[in-house]
């Protein structure tokens, strides 16, 4: 475990040696986690949804149906360009570079999905920016957090410690709790 959060270039630098760091495209356990993620909030339509961390946009590309607008974003900009090919059919998916959460999209989401992107952060700042994306979220809106349970030196926290400072600091209701083959998803809700 790392004891801080890597920076922009730690990032462009793995997509920069290989345009697909974590095999979002081929691997058994990415693709069954996008399936699961697809599972959880494929009952509704949303009209504006946010999902930092995008990365190369294989999960955008699954979300994109279900979305009036779509705001996606990653520190790097090779994933952002390999993204914005990926997504370039959904005009309704709007993909920036930018560094997560001092450069977040403003306005109200009525989903947003953290998919691996939490253990990123130190205790303390994932919980000033996990109460900073509960006082974006609209009143029907949903958090769907997802997380690996390994660890990786590149991480801060466990995938564990995410979700318990993610239900602790959101103050919504827990709707979904599930574990998988190595990982975690909670869905909450607002209403």
């Amino acid at each position: 475990m790392s004891q801080e959060t890597p920076t922009a270039g730690f990032f462009e630098d793995k997509y920069r040696q290989n345009p697909d760091p974590w095999a979002f495209e081929s691997s058994e356990y990415e693709l069954a986690r996008y399936n699961v993620i697809f599972d959880a909030v494929k009952y509704r339509r949303y009209e504006r949804a946010f999902e930092p961390g995008c990365s190369i946009g294989v999960l955008t590309q699954r979300l994109a149906p279900l979305c009036e607008e779509l705001l996606t974003m990653d520190i790097s900009p090779t994933a952002v360009s390999l993204a914005r090919q990926r997504c370039h059919d959904f005009p309704n998916v709007q993909i920036i570079c930018g560094e997560f959460p001092s450069q977040m999209p403003h306005g109200s989401f009525d989903l947003i999905v953290l998919s691996e992107i939490g253990y990123y952060f130190d205790r303390f700042a994932l919980q000033q920016i996990t109460r900073q994306l509960r006082r974006r979220l609209r009143p029907s809106g949903t958090v769907l957090a997802v997380h690996w349970l390994g660890e990786s030196e590149d991480h801060v926290l466990s995938g564990d410690e995410v979700h318990e400072i993610l239900d602790r600091s959101l103050d919504l209701t827990l709707k979904q709790s599930d574990r998988y083959a190595g990982f975690r998803l909670d869905r909450w809700a607002a209403a």
